[in-house]
């Protein structure tokens, strides 16, 4: 299912990235260090109650020296185009501004349906232009404080009232997206997928509102494959704006079993290749990393190696994602792909007994015990698999705060070596015991 997608909207300095971090709050920042990846925290992803969605904080809208910034409303008018629900924030300190009536406007042109989210509420001016924002002529006003932590589950109510709650149906068709950057080759390869020869194409073809999903038959199973080349564009505004094109992206990422990262071998790397890559990676997503146009490289053998070493260093944080390098347009080296999508599947669905899980933890932690802190030790007492895709773990210990990422390394590295988790990211959530 679709997550839908909220959009915070305003002008500059009414607290929009502090309501953004309220929503999302720390689960989903990067805890770990991820060498090579710098990007804005603008996207998020807020789970409450029943219900999930995408939140994307835009730059802030100004018109003051009587210069409108250019980049700033395309990117908020991206941002509203994708959006299915506006928050539009104003300053309950201030008050009204010719800038929130521009916001307005833009707002209202679009259609989108808004929630005016009026923030610092907790200060003494607030309440002599309290009436003052109902001149906006929305229908939803809800009063919240960034900095004071309030009024923030009377708008989580208002934002999810009319979202469906997260469906927990189990779908065992393989669904898998092909992502990147503009101009890779990602409908090349869908077409090519598609069209060889072992493959049959079912007439029935589903669209959402931005990616294209094919239903087809491969060795006599059904597969889909979500093409994002396929979403709508606005003009080039997408291939300027890169890091909202991401948000195409992330929507085929969430309906995903596996990603196809797709990677241009006359260009190279870019930094956008590897911010697309740690979505995937954060959704927890097995992914495989694609480069195409192969058949435009000479010395074919050298390249390779070197073409391999590059990936590996600059996607250090993807290590387990296999590379496999083919030629879209020429439809060379494509049949190597479909089995590596079915194996790195089976992979993140992976389930490991509980018995040979502890035999292998118990020994990893024979071999190199933990370092002490403050004279304590890291026990590990117990693990167990909880769920798959990715597969995830508990491991029972006496101190989680103990735990220091590159002992968490350690254990998921040996994990790895004693079972088949190519293509797949692994979880290792540490509890204390008698912790839920």
């Amino acid at each position: 299912m679709d997550k839908p997608v909220v959009a915070l909207v305003g002008r500059p300095n009414v607290g929009k990235s502090t309501i953004f971090n309220r929503l999302v709050g720390e689960k989903t920042a990067i805890t770990e260090d991820i060498p090579g990846i710098t990007r804005d925290r603008i996207y998020g992803t807020v789970d409450y109650l029943d219900y999930s969605f995408h939140i994307i904080d835009t730059g802030g809208i100004d018109i003051s020296e009587g210069r409108f910034n250019a980049e700033i409303k395309a990117q908020a008018e991206l941002a509203i185009d994708e959006a299915d629900l506006v928050l539009f924030v104003v300053d309950g300190k201030e008050g009204l501004t010719t800038n929130d009536y521009v916001v307005r406007d833009l707002l209202i042109q679009s259609g989108r349906k808004v929630i005016v989210v009026i923030n610092k509420t907790d200060t003494k001016t607030y309440k002599d232009h309290k009436y003052d924002f109902y001149e906006l002529g929305f229908d939803s006003y809800i009063e919240v404080s960034g900095a004071g932590n309030y009024g923030f589950y009377d708008l989580l109510d208002e934002i999810t009232k009319d979202f469906k709650k997260i469906e927990d149906t189990e779908d065992n068709v393989l669904k898998f997206s092909v992502i990147g950057r503009p101009n890779v080759g990602k409908s090349s390869l869908v077409n090519a997928l598609l069209n060889e020869e072992r493959v049959i194409v079912s007439p029935v073809a589903g669209t959402t509102r931005d990616a294209v999903d094919t239903l087809f038959k491969y060795h006599g199973k059904d597969f889909v494959v979500i093409d994002t080349a396929g979403m709508r564009k606005r003009g080039k505004i997408y291939e300027t704006v890169e890091k909202y094109s991401l948000l195409r992206s992330l929507k085929a990422i969430d309906r995903s079993d596996v990603c196809l990262l797709v990677i241009d071998a006359e260009e190279g790397i870019i930094e956008h290749d590897k911010h697309i890559a740690g979505y995937a990676k954060e959704a927890g997503k097995a992914i495989i990393i694609v480069v195409n146009k192969w058949d435009t490289v000479e010395d074919k053998d050298k390249k390779m190696k070197e073409f391999t070493n590059n990936i590996r260093n600059e996607f250090q944080f993807i290590s387990y994602a296999p590379i496999v390098y083919l030629s879209a347009l020429t439809k060379k080296r494509i049949h190597t792909l479909m089995p590596e999508v079915i194996k790195v599947y089976e992979n993140a669905k992976r389930e490991v007994k509980t018995s040979v899980l502890n035999d292998i933890i118990e020994e990893a932690y024979a071999l190199n015990l933990p370092p002490t802190y403050k004279g304590k030790r890291l026990k590990i007492y117990f693990a167990n698999q909880v769920s798959t895709l990715p597969p995830t773990f508990n491991i029972q210990v006496n101190n989680k705060g103990l735990i220091h990422f590159s002992y968490k390394r350690y254990l998921e590295n040996k994990l790895r070596e004693n079972f088949d988790f190519e293509g797949t990211p692994i979880v290792l959530r540490f509890k204390n015991k008698g912790e839920e």
